[in-house]
C-alpha cells in the first residue's frame, strides 16, 4: 500500500521565519523596528495558547510585539478605541485582534475598524474585495500558508479540480479565492451539501477546514490526491487531530498534512511575513517621502 508524501508545515514554517527574521534586521539595520500589536479579550484558553504562540515567534523573527489582554467585560467603544490608538502609533505595522470576541461585540466592525494598511490577518472587507479580485494586500493568513505548502512540494494547481469544505471568511473562501487566481476549478462544500463525497472523490486537491472531526474518509479520496487538512479537533483520547481520518487516508493519497506539524505552523509563519511587508511598505513610503 501507498503512503501519502507528508508536506510538514513545521519545517517549512521554520525556513520562512528565518527568512522573516533577515528580513527584520535589514529594517533594525535601516532605523525601523517592525512591530505587530495582537489584542486578546477575555480569558479563553485555546486563544491564550494561539496568542502566546504568536507573541513568541514574534520574538524569534526579531519583530516587535505588542500585546493587550483585555477582560471580556470590556465594552465595544473601549475596544474600538484601543484599535483607533494602534492605527495611528507608529511602531505598529500589523494588529490582529484574536477571535472570537464576546457576544455582545460585533466582530465585523472591530474588524473593519483596523486600518486595511495594517490589517495582517487579511480580514478587513477591503482586504477581503482585493482578494476577490487577484490584488490583495494582505492575504489571509491561513490559506496564504497552504499555497506556500504547495509550493514548497512544486505542485502547481493549476488546472487542478479542487475542493474546500468549509466556507468561512477566515479559511474557506479565502481558499477558494487562491486557488481559483492559481488556475484550478474550485467546488466549495459546507452543511448544506447534500454529498460532499460526490465531489471530493473526483477531486485532485481537497482542503477541509469544518472542524469536524473525521469529515473526510479514504473512501472519499480519489488514489494520488493531496489533502490538506485546516482542522483543529480532539480524538476520543483528547488529542489534537485534524478533520481527515489520518491514517487511513495517507494509504490512500498522494500528499497530505498532519495535525498538529502541517497547516498550524504556517498560519503563524505567514502572520510574520504579511508584517513584515506592511513594514517594508512604510519604509518605502517614509524613504519615498524623504527623497521628495
Amino acid at each position: 500500500m501507498a503512503v501519502a508524501k507528508v508536506i510538514d508545515g513545521a519545517a517549512l514554517s521554520k525556513a520562512t521565519r528565518r527568512e522573516v527574521a533577515d528580513r527584520a534586521a535589514v529594517l533594525r539595520a535601516n532605523g525601523m523596528a517592525p512591530g505587530l500589536a495582537v489584542v486578546l479579550v477575555g480569558d479563553d484558553p485555546a486563544s491564550g495558547v494561539y496568542v502566546r504562540s504568536k507573541v513568541k515567534a514574534c520574538k524569534d523573527a526579531g519583530v516587535e510585539s505588542f500585546s493587550t489582554l483585555l477582560p471580556s467585560s470590556v465594552t465595544e467603544d473601549e475596544l474600538l478605541s484601543l484599535i483607533s490608538e494602534l492605527n495611528g502609533d507608529d511602531r505598529v505595522h500589523g494588529i490582529l485582534v484574536q477571535l472570537p470576541l464576546p457576544r455582545h461585540i460585533d466582530s465585523h466592525k472591530v474588524l473593519e475598524a483596523i486600518d486595511p494598511e495594517k490589517d495582517v490577518d487579511g480580514f478587513h472587507v477591503v482586504n477581503a474585495g482585493a482578494l476577490m479580485v487577484g490584488r490583495p494586500l494582505f492575504k489571509p493568513c491561513t490559506p496564504y500558508g497552504v499555497m506556500k505548502m504547495l509550493e514548497s512540494e512544486g505542485i502547481n494547481p493549476y488546472g487542478m479540480d479542487a475542493v474546500v469544505l468549509g466556507r468561512s471568511n477566515i479559511v474557506g473562501k479565502p481558499m477558494a479565492m487562491l486557488l481559483l487566481q492559481a488556475g484550478a476549478t474550485v467546488t466549495m462544500c459546507g452543511r448544506e451539501t447534500k454529498d460532499i463525497s460526490v465531489f471530493t472523490r473526483n477531486a485532485d486537491l481537497i482542503v477541509s477546514a469544518t472542524g469536524v472531526r473525521k469529515v473526510l474518509t479514504a473512501d472519499m479520496v480519489k488514489p494520488g490526491a493531496i489533502v490538506i487538512d485546516v482542522g483543529i479537533n480532539r480524538d476520543e483520547e483528547s488529542k489534537i487531530c485534524g478533520d481527515v481520518d489520518y491514517g487511513p487516508i495517507s494509504g490512500v493519497a498522494g500528499h497530505i498534512t498532519p495535525v498538529p506539524g502541517g497547516v498550524g505552523p504556517m498560519t503563524i509563519a505567514m502572520l510574520l511575513v504579511n508584517t513584515i511587508e506592511a513594514a517594508e511598505r512604510r519604509a518605502k513610503r517614509l524613504a519615498t517621502r524623504m527623497a521628495a
